[in-house]
């Protein structure tokens, strides 16, 4: 999979797809059919509001609150709700936890199923058809094209999302984190972390 983002994922460059949505949102805006303030709205609500930040929210929890850990592993969906996050696309959720032992990583092989209400919008990568095949075949080629580099000893396992279930990864909790509230573990968690192509920020860490 060609490594063509920064570190933050972002792409410089607008992709085909995204061309064809802007003209098609162009042509829509002119002929009235859609208020282009109301979808700004809509988007930033997805991007910030209803986006990574309420994964993180719920990775940190599982941090600090054993019992909320355990009752995340066991009914996601459940768990997750009670944080006041869920919704279309975040019906039925499962959490993984990445441990010294197991990595995991998530995919969605035939489209692009992604839990937005804790995720927010999925980023253009995810739903590139080089990132959908090569996860499965090389994840840990697809971990180094992300900058991460894992133990040998680490087994990575790729979890496949689909239309009844979507997946969010706890990753690991980074060291030197010991002593910081919950917000601000928060801070430390990135979309590119419950997603497993990315790992937690340590404290100090740059974004």
């Amino acid at each position: 999979m060609p490594h063509d983002h920064d570190h933050d994922h972002e792409h410089s460059e607008l992709g085909e797809m995204d061309l064809r949505v802007r003209a098609l949102e162009t042509v829509l805006a002119q002929k009235g059919y859609i208020d282009p303030s109301t979808l700004d709205v809509l988007i930033d609500t997805y991007q910030t509001k209803i986006g990574p930040r309420n994964g993180a929210r719920v990775v940190a929890r599982a941090w600090t609150d054993p019992a909320f850990r355990d009752w995340l592993l066991r009914d996601a969906t459940a768990a997750i709700a009670s944080l006041g996050y869920g919704g279309r696309q975040g019906e039925h959720m499962v959490a993984l936890e990445n441990t010294p032992a197991q990595h995991n990583m998530v995919v969605c092989t035939l489209c692009s199923c992604y839990p937005w209400p804790v995720l927010g919008l999925p980023p253009t990568w995810y739903k590139s058809a080089p990132y959908r095949s090569r996860v499965v075949r090389d994840p840990r080629g697809v971990l180094a094209d992300f900058d991460v580099r894992l133990p040998e000893s680490t087994t990575i396992r790729v979890w496949d999302s689909t239309a009844e279930v979507r997946y969010l990864v706890v990753p690991q909790r980074p060291a030197g984190s010991d002593g910081l509230s919950e917000e601000e573990l928060a801070a430390l968690v990135t979309r590119d972390s419950m997603i497993g192509t990315g790992l937690a920020r340590r404290p100090g860490e740059a974004p």
